[in-house]
């Protein structure tokens, strides 16, 4: 009996180690680049890799505790390689570099290096092992929406640029998805190949995400956080994805405050403005997400960010004069939530309110959005020759702009706006150049009204 045991062990073990290969259970290549002893463990211990995975793990926390972040990432690098299904020491590698060694370092150049290392390992590495993990894909997607996207590291702006560039390389400002996806022209077939060796970007999944989600600038970091949530959800079985739809809503909002790209070529810089096409997709991925959200203490979260959409929605077309959108939105907000309001309250003084106090807690991104309003409202006014409304709307940009460089942190470099005169001169040269919806008789009549000087001259 006992030999009968052995005789069938000895195919149930082979069906089950080609079980295993099959599944990427089994990883069998030796560690390179590691000690001589810790390289010869791995092959002689075989199936007991977990256990010196487990040792290099708890040694990876402490040095982390310490840090001691280079040795970490070492550390880090070999277990990869003893156990590369294991997504949380992937995601605790790529953190590693993108937070923590990049930050080790002054120049914007080589905190971008390490960034993209981190990017690159999840994107190039990690998925091959882990495809179905949610964790690979939401930490893709917290990269590009929080370090790149986010303005916390004094060297944001680089980031954004850098990322811009390259996009803009391959894409061009405003790419026709489809097209790309159906030519058969060379040139094309050879770009959609770039796009997906270098930055796993599938065009099928690209022009999807237009489609159903509306009209993203591909140069901007939060629509590649969307792409790597869309494309956990597309392929995750493992995990949360409720992080996932999270991080999907949570760009879209970003994208409706701040996604219009404004290329600044005289600085050599970019600048941000509201997307105000994307309103109605991020309402309706809202109340997707709501109706399909089965979590219902997530409730909570999903309806204050919500409603301040809706807030943000009906205060940023007040500020850009579509009064009549301004309105509708509006009265979402007071349809959907009529607590959030006083009650009578009219749009005009839910503005003016809105104004008051989005300006105490403003960061740079949004301080901008509010008074580069109030400057087009000015000029907007002035246009049209009721002057009395045009000032209250300068004293009130004026007012503003002071107002958000009085706090003392404002005064750096990273937080400061440029100078009002410079806001006022950009918004001329883009209602002059007929990107503000301006009639020519409009713009003819404001070059009447406003007063040329070496500050607000239109070029």
């Amino acid at each position: 009996m006992f030999l009968v045991a052995i005789f069938s062990n000895h195919f149930t073990q082979k069906r089950l180690n080609r079980d295993r290969q099959r599944l990427g259970l089994t990883r069998m290549e030796p560690l390179k680049n590691a000690p001589p002893l810790l390289a010869f463990s791995s092959v002689a211990l075989g199936g007991f890799r977990g256990l010196m995975a487990n040792a290099l793990w708890f040694r990876v926390t402490r040095l982390q505790d310490e840090g001691r972040f280079f040795e970490a990432l070492s550390l880090a690098d070999w277990i990869t390689k003893l156990q590369p299904t294991f997504s949380s020491v992937w995601t605790f590698q790529s953190w590693n570099m993108t937070y923590n060694i990049s930050k080790q370092f002054e120049s914007p150049n080589e905190r971008w290096r390490w960034i993209q290392s981190g990017i690159k390992l999840l994107r190039d590495e990690a998925l091959n092992y882990n495809a179905q993990s949610s964790e690979i894909y939401r930490e893709l997607a917290w990269i590009f929406q929080d370090k790149i996207g986010g303005t916390f590291d004094t060297q944001h702006a680089y980031y954004k640029g850098r990322w811009a560039t390259d996009m803009r390389r391959i894409l061009g400002d405003h790419p026709d998805l489809e097209a790309i996806e159906a030519s058969t022209d060379p040139q094309v077939i050879a770009k959609r190949d770039i796009l997906l060796k270098n930055y796993g970007l599938d065009i099928t999944r690209m022009r999807l995400i237009q489609d159903n989600l509306g009209q993203y600038d591909w140069r901007l970091p939060e629509t590649h956080a969307i792409y790597w949530a869309w494309a956990g959800l597309e392929n995750a079985s493992e995990g949360k994805l409720n992080f996932l739809r999270r991080v999907i809503w949570q760009s879209m909002s970003l994208a409706f405050e701040r996604g219009r790209l404004i290329e600044n070529k005289v600085d050599q810089k970019l600048d941000y403005a509201p997307n105000l096409e994307l309103a109605p997709y991020t309402h309706a991925m809202f109340l997707k997400v709501r109706d399909e959200e089965e979590d219902t203490n997530y409730y909570s979260t999903i309806d204050r960010a919500h409603k301040e959409f809706l807030q943000n929605a009906s205060y940023y077309f007040f500020l850009h004069h579509r009064l009549a959108e301004s309105s509708e939105w509006f009265g979402e907000l007071k349809s959907r939530f009529p607590d959030s309001l006083p009650k009578g309250i009219s749009l005009e003084e839910f503005a003016l309110n809105r104004f008051e106090s989005n300006l105490v807690k403003a960061n740079m991104n949004e301080a901008r959005v509010i008074i580069n309003g109030l400057i087009r409202q000015f000029l907007y006014f002035l246009a049209i020759g009721d002057e009395d409304q045009a000032l209250g709307y300068r004293n009130m940009s004026e007012i503003a702009w002071k107002n958000y460089h009085k706090p003392a942190q404002r005064s750096t470099e990273r937080l400061a706006l440029p100078p009002y005169g410079k806001l006022l001169r950009n918004m001329l040269q883009r209602i002059n150049q007929g990107e503000e919806g301006f009639s020519e008789g409009m713009i003819a009549a404001l070059k009447t009204r406003v007063e040329i000087s070496p500050e607000t001259k239109i070029e």
